[in-house]
């Protein structure tokens, strides 16, 4: 803002030592020392940061200017309507105060110098307006710079705090799950083997004396152990998540960290039996869409990309879509090469297209229909 009003102040400077070039009369000493003193004081006004001497400052400009108007040279009042300008706040509203003192110089100023004074007066008030607005809006802004910082810091705080509680969760799910695997391999499983061990120890105190009953107890103590690996073999499934859901849910994390990352849609659709995905079927298809995401991020220029398995009777139908560029004729690099290895280790084949968009298509027969 202070660097348009001096520029605007210096090109007022400039045109009066254009002006002041033809002068003749025996005022030019006088005339170069106002001039130097002007630009001095004004120079002094915008160094100042203290609000009081500021205004201080102005004040003895506005004198030094009527003082060479009257004094030295009438060409000095076309520096008055800046200065006047400037008396003003830029938060201050009333436009009619400060056009009404800026043109009020006018009425006693002779008809030949009154033109020119009016010319520079409304150019000065026009471009102290649109200053005082650039001001406004620049302030408008920062408030709401401000505000957005604030909301910023107030989701961070909040999502720092959501993080730690989701680590305290998962902390405190993990004991509690080992709490109750503790629980159940006492309850069930440890009683289990405890009353095998009674039986056997049993069976060894009578194998001298009572074979009949010792092979009797052997035989139960065998019976409950069997029952108790079949416990532990229970245990050990429920715990385990079965192989799809392990697929599903890496793809849609996998899906959902890129498509964050890098601001592009992408949907991902599937459908079939998913149990029916080998973890090697699993592991391809997550290596082949890396592959191809990384290919549509460098080079479609798309803003959607999107994902669809689908489980038929005889196959696994991957298909990875993109709305870019695509290309009319498709040439083979690193990447689509490594794709068609990984799937023909397992027997399928890539199919590509560059017609509309890209698309990179994964058909994997299903084990026991080849």
């Amino acid at each position: 803002m202070e660097f348009w009003m001096i520029f605007s102040k210096l090109i007022l400077l400039g045109y009066l030592v254009l002006r002041f070039i033809h002068v003749t009369d025996r005022n030019i000493p006088w005339i170069i020392f106002s001039l130097l003193l002007y630009l001095c004081i004004n120079i002094l006004y915008y160094i100042v940061k203290q609000d009081r001497m500021k205004r201080g400052i102005l004040f003895l400009s506005l004198v030094q200017i009527l003082a060479s108007y009257y004094m030295v040279q009438s060409l000095f009042i076309l520096l008055l309507p800046l200065n006047l300008c400037e008396i003003f706040p830029f938060q201050n509203k009333n436009r009619f105060m400060i056009l009404i003192l800026v043109f009020l110089p006018l009425l006693p100023l002779p008809n030949d110098l009154a033109f020119q004074y009016g010319l520079v007066a409304a150019l000065s008030f026009i471009i102290y307006m649109m200053f005082m607005q650039f001001t406004a809006r620049l302030q408008m802004q920062e408030a709401q710079l401000d505000v957005m910082r604030k909301n910023l810091q107030k989701v961070t705080r909040i999502l720092n705090e959501n993080n730690e509680f989701i680590r305290q969760s998962e902390y405190t799910f993990k004991l509690e799950e080992r709490n109750r695997l503790a629980q159940v391999f006492h309850d069930k499983i440890g009683h289990t083997m405890t009353g095998a061990l009674i039986q056997m120890e049993a069976a060894k105190r009578l194998i001298g004396s009572d074979q009949k009953k010792a092979l009797e107890l052997l035989q139960n103590a065998i019976n409950i152990s069997n029952m108790g690996i079949e416990q532990i073999r229970i245990t050990l499934k429920n715990l385990k998540p079965p192989i799809e859901q392990i697929g599903i849910n890496r793809m849609k994390l996998f899906i959902e960290e890129f498509s964050a990352k890098h601001s592009l849609s992408m949907p991902f659709i599937y459908k079939g039996d998913m149990e029916r995905i080998t973890p090697i079927q699993w592991k391809i298809i997550y290596e082949n869409l890396t592959e191809a995401l990384t290919n549509a991020l460098k080079y479609s220029e798309a803003t959607m990309i999107s994902i669809k398995i689908h489980v038929l009777n005889t196959m696994i139908k991957v298909e990875v879509k993109d709305n870019g560029v695509g290309v009319q004729k498709v040439k083979k690099g690193i990447g689509l090469i490594g794709m068609e290895e990984r799937t023909a280790s397992i027997n399928g084949k890539i199919i590509v297209d560059g017609t509309n968009g890209f698309s990179v298509t994964m058909l994997i027969p299903i084990q026991g229909t080849m």
